[in-house]
């Protein structure tokens, strides 16, 4: 009697029950595994989001605490090197820009509420010049008593808005302090961070490899040049700027002119961009008051220096400061303004700086032959001669 053949598995020494697995519908056996490892990570990210939505606030006051704390940290190094203890050091330098600060504010405050009660006083003057040009020049007879009866009726404009503005004081007084609030959270992360840098800076190298470390302190190092580059930077603008509004205001003989360069100097750079037409609404406001066509002389030269600072004075600060093209400069305050709003085009430039020359330092460049496209006056090189 012959023995059976054997099975096509025994023959081939496979194990059938690998192919069977292969081959059910529910797929190969790392599908389950998979599909929850991309459900977890989906929910990882979905909580990350939700976490980053909530927390958006905190974050940009970590933000403008950093920023504050890079511009502190030169001054703070300074005194520590005298003999300074490094959180007394800090809060001297705090108060001291508090102070500054402070003291702006308040002169800046006194000659606006001093010209808004000006202005008032000579409102009705300036309502009544105004109707009498209408009428002569329209040929109607309009009159500040209609006008005024047609505003103040029970039922008229400025009826409504009165309504509406004391509805809306509570919510005004609640955002002023959420402000007022943020600003001291702002300057509390910027002592710590500035007063314990060196030990922050330590805890983070701690956990890092050597190589790590020395590109994290390197990247540290680049941002506190960068940020003091670009506070120079904007002192600097607004120096030239303030005394170049100066000039123009004792000239009109507007009044306050020194409060007044200050503001637009001040404000100007604070605001990157178009902070100069933003400063310009007060001394405009100022020197209306005193003459209308002083008002008018000041803002043409405040649109003209505007000009001249994006085009002949900024662009050489900024390359001796910061190292960055104007056109980068313009098109990282449009994004920071995106992303963050005032916040992001106040540290667009600083942030877009550090970046550049972090990731500049691990490109190799190489020397650029002759060309009509490089050479920058359109001159083909000659060919070399024949020997």
């Amino acid at each position: 009697m012959s023995a059976e053949p054997p099975s096509r598995a025994g023959a081939t020494g496979k194990k059938p029950g690998r192919s069977t697995a292969a081959m059910l519908p529910g797929g190969p056996p790392w599908m389950p595994r998979a599909l929850i490892l991309a459900m977890l990570i989906f929910g990882a990210f979905l909580i990350g989001w939700w976490l980053l939505g909530r927390l958006r606030g905190l974050l940009i006051m970590l933000m403008l605490a950093q920023f504050l704390a890079f511009a502190l940290e030169p001054a703070v190094n300074w005194l520590a090197a005298k003999g300074w203890r490094r959180g007394l050091a800090t809060g001297f330098v705090m108060l001291m820009v508090i102070a500054v600060i402070g003291g702006f504010v308040f002169a800046i405050g006194s000659v606006v509420v001093s010209q808004v009660v000006s202005l008032a006083e000579k409102a009705p003057q300036y309502a009544e010049d105004l109707l009498n040009w209408a009428n002569r020049t329209f040929d109607v007879n309009l009159s500040t008593d209609r006008i005024g009866r047609r505003l103040t009726a029970s039922d008229g404009p400025l009826a409504n808005y009165s309504q509406r503005l004391a509805q809306d004081a509570l919510d005004i007084g609640t955002t002023a302090l959420g402000v007022v609030f943020q600003f001291f959270t702002v300057l509390l992360f910027a002592f710590y961070l500035c007063a314990d840098g060196p030990r922050v800076r330590r805890g983070i190298c701690s956990i890092l490899p050597p190589a790590r470390q020395r590109e994290v302190l390197r990247a540290w190092e680049i941002s506190i040049d960068k940020t003091g580059g670009y506070l120079y930077s904007r002192l600097l603008l607004g120096l030239v700027s303030g005394l170049a509004h100066y000039a123009v205001l004792f000239v009109l003989d507007v009044p306050y002119a020194v409060a007044l360069a200050l503001w637009i100097g001040l404000v100007s750079q604070l605001v990157p961009t178009v902070g100069t037409y933003l400063a310009a609404a007060l001394p405009v406001l100022v020197a209306l008051v005193t003459s209308p066509t002083d008002a008018l002389i000041l803002l043409g030269f405040i649109i003209v220096y505007q000009q001249v600072e994006n085009y002949l004075l900024q662009p050489r600060i900024t390359a001796r400061t910061l190292d960055l093209h104007p056109a980068v400069a313009f098109g990282a305050v449009i994004a920071g303004a995106s992303v963050l709003g005032a916040v992001g085009a106040l540290l667009a430039i600083p942030f877009t700086a550090i970046v550049q020359t972090f990731v500049g330092s691990y490109i190799r460049r190489y020397e650029v032959e002759d060309h009509a496209l490089v050479s920058g006056d359109g001159t083909e090189p000659e060919p070399d001669s024949a020997d």
